[in-house]
């Protein structure tokens, strides 16, 4: 927990965060085993994302978010076209993560401010549904020998550059340490 949250209670952390929340979510589909999870709502409370959207399976292992689920939004989502209409209702651009041929890289696409980043299973990746509901699917360039990269680890890079496209880092959603 930061200092400036010190002794406050539950609901008023919750509060203060949801004034500052970023407009992009992050959603996590096609994962058979959720040990990354936990990384990924740990990692979406540190950016400060609106909501994080699990499709498929309801229950995960909350270890990993280190209490972090306490503060950050989660919605289920049972299917694939659950989350499509979701994001259509709100008017949120699908952007699939995925180092699949054809990918934008990331360090190069611009980002929509209104977004939920979707983020596949290591190994199987992002489903067909996502890939063809996407209306952008942009990998991480990588340099060295690994297929891939730990998908909670695809997870931070990716809303980092989001919040490196977005964010006003010296503004009221700022850093911890600035003044809210």
């Amino acid at each position: 927990m930061a200092d400036r949250y010190r002794y406050w209670r539950h609901e008023a952390i919750v509060s203060d965060l949801d004034r500052r929340r970023h407009p992009f979510h992050v959603a996590v589909e096609n994962w058979r085993h959720d040990l990354n999870i936990g990384t990924v709502v740990r990692t979406a409370n540190a950016f400060l994302a609106a909501e994080v959207h699990i499709v498929g399976r309801r229950r995960w292992n909350r270890r990993g978010a280190m209490v972090t689920d306490r503060y950050q939004h989660i919605r289920h989502h049972p299917t694939v076209p659950d989350l499509v209409r979701y994001c259509a209702d709100q008017d949120l651009v699908m952007i699939g993560i995925d180092n699949l041929p054809g990918a934008r890289p990331i360090e190069t696409a611009a980002l929509p401010e209104r977004c939920v980043l979707v983020f596949g299973q290591e190994g199987p990746g992002l489903s067909t549904e996502v890939r063809d509901a996407a209306a952008l699917v942009c990998a991480i360039t990588q340099f060295g020998s690994t297929r891939s990269i730990n998908a909670g680890v695809a997870s931070g890079i990716a809303m980092h550059t989001w919040i490196r496209q977005h964010a006003e880092l010296g503004g009221p959603t700022g850093p911890l340490g600035s003044d809210p």
